[in-house]
C-alpha cells in the first residue's frame, strides 16, 4: 500500500514539474545593455526603468538595487544588466552572454550597441527582440525606413537637428569663413554627422576642413591640424570619441582663441563653447518601455511598428569658456539660449549629469496609463500604403 502511495505522489509531483516551468517561463528575461553611462544615456537609462517600476515588473527595492555588476532575479522580471564602459569589443560580449542567457528582449542604448545586437540576431530563427533608444537607425544598417526594418526590431530615435545646429556658427559670427570638425571612421553616426556638417557648413558658404581620429590620442592632433589649417571653429559631430576627448578640445580651441561646438547640452559643463542638440534622453527611455510592455503583454506586433521619432532642440553657452577664448557671444544667440553656464554658476536648475528639467513619469493609473500607451502606439502603426510609399523612396534614392 505504502508502494502504491508513494507511486501515486511520484506520478503527480512529475505532472506538477512542466508546469511550474511552465510558470518559470512566463517571467521574461530583459537584457539591458548599454555603452556607457554618460548623462544622456544615463538619463535614457533612468526613464526606462522607471517606467518598468511603473508597470509593476520591478519593486523599488529592486529598482534601487540594479547595477551592472550581477543579474537581477526579480519577482516579475530577470533583468540581465550590461553596461560597456565606452568600450566597444565589450558590447560584442555583452550581446553575445545575453543571448547566451535566453533574454527574450535586449534593450539596447546608442546607435553602436543596437547596431551589435541587430546584426546578432538578424539570421536567428527566433530572435529576441531588439528595443533600441538614443539610435540613430538609418545609414546605419538598423534599419532602411520607419516601416522597412527586420521584423524583430523597433525603438525610439532622438533626431538631432543639424539644420539648427551647424548654422549657430554664423549666428555667432556672421563674417565666419572656415570650420573644422572630427571624424572617426569605425563610427557610423560619426561618419552621418560630419557629413551633415560639411553639406549644411558649404550650403551655407563655408569652408568644411575634416580631419580623421581613430583613438584618444589622434584627437589632439586631429584638432591642432584644423586649428593649424585656418578653422575659426570646431563643430563636432555626434562622436564618443570627441566627447571623450573634451577637456584636451576646451584646452587646445582656447589656446587658439576658437569656438568649440558640440552636439550635446552637458558638454557645455566640460568647457564647450556652445552645445545644442536633442532635449528629452529620459522620455526616449520611457517611450522604449512603452513599446516593452506593450510587446509583452501581447498589445502590439514589433513587425508592424514604425520606428519613433523624437523632436527637441535647445541651446546652453558657456560664457566663461567663451572669455577664456577671447570670444563675445552674440545678443542674438544668447536670447536662443535654452540655459547659460556664467561665473560657474547655471541660469537654469540643469548640471551636468541632469541637463533636463523634466526627469519624471506623469502620475497616472496603471488603467490610464494602458490608454495612454494604446493610443500612442496607434500612431505608429505601420500601413500597406505607408511601406510601398517608403519602399519607393528607397528605390528612387539609389
Amino acid at each position: 500500500m505504502h508502494i502504491r502511495y508513494l507511486a501515486i505522489l511520484l506520478l503527480m509531483l512529475l505532472l506538477l514539474i512542466p508546469q511550474g516551468l511552465a510558470q518559470d517561463t512566463e517571467t521574461p528575461t530583459i537584457a539591458f545593455v548599454r555603452y556607457s553611462g554618460s548623462a544622456p544615456i544615463a538619463q535614457a537609462s533612468d526613464g526606462t526603468l522607471d517606467s518598468l517600476e511603473a508597470y509593476g515588473y520591478l519593486t523599488p527595492a529592486e529598482r534601487a538595487a540594479i547595477n551592472e555588476s550581477y543579474d537581477l532575479y526579480g519577482e516579475k522580471v530577470v533583468l540581465l544588466y550590461r553596461d560597456a564602459g565606452f568600450d566597444l569589443p565589450s558590447v560584442n560580449l555583452m550581446v553575445e552572454d545575453v543571448l547566451d542567457k535566453g533574454a527574450d528582449v535586449i534593450l539596447t542604448i546608442t546607435t553602436q550597441v543596437a547596431q551589435i545586437a541587430v546584426n546578432a540576431t538578424r539570421d536567428m530563427e527566433d530572435p529576441p527582440a531588439i528595443l533600441f533608444s538614443l539610435t540613430t537607425p538609418f545609414d546605419t544598417g538598423i534599419a532602411d525606413s520607419l516601416c522597412i526594418k527586420p521584423d524583430h526590431v523597433a525603438g525610439t530615435q532622438p533626431v538631432m537637428s543639424f539644420e539648427q545646429y551647424v548654422p549657430l556658427v554664423v549666428l555667432q559670427d556672421p563674417d565666419i569663413q572656415v570650420i573644422g570638425t572630427i571624424v572617426t571612421p569605425d563610427q557610423d553616426i560619426s561618419i552621418l554627422g560630419t557629413r551633415l556638417i560639411k553639406e549644411i557648413g558649404e550650403s551655407l558658404g563655408l569652408t568644411v576642413e575634416v580631419a580623421t581620429a581613430t583613438s584618444l590620442a589622434d584627437v589632439s592632433f586631429a584638432a591642432e591640424s584644423l586649428l593649424d589649417q585656418g578653422a575659426e571653429a570646431i563643430v563636432l559631430p555626434v562622436n564618443p570619441l570627441t566627447a571623450q576627448a573634451m577637456p584636451v578640445l576646451v584646452q587646445l580651441t582656447t589656446e587658439y582663441g576658437v569656438a568649440l561646438y558640440a552636439p550635446r547640452l552637458n558638454a557645455v559643463f566640460r568647457g564647450a563653447t556652445v552645445a545644442a542638440g536633442f532635449q528629452g534622453f529620459y522620455h526616449e527611455g520611457v517611450i522604449a518601455a512603452r513599446i516593452l510592455h506593450a510587446h509583452l503583454i501581447g498589445d502590439i506586433d514589433i513587425a508592424d511598428l514604425s520606428i519613433h521619432q523624437s523632436f527637441g532642440f535647445g541651446i546652453a553657452v558657456n560664457l566663461d569658456t567663451a572669455a577664456e577664448q577671447g570670444i563675445e557671444i552674440s545678443d542674438d544667440l544668447l536670447a536662443m539660449a535654452t540655459f547659460v553656464v556664467e561665473n560657474g554658476q547655471r541660469s537654469q536648475d540643469v548640471t551636468a549629469d541632469v541637463d533636463e528639467v523634466s526627469m519624471t513619469l506623469h502620475e497616472m493609473s496603471s488603467e490610464e496609463r494602458r490608454a495612454a500607451d494604446l493610443e500612442f502606439l496607434a500612431g505608429l502603426e505601420c500601413t500597406d500604403e505607408m511601406i510601398a510609399e517608403q519602399q519607393v523612396a528607397l528605390d528612387a534614392a539609389k
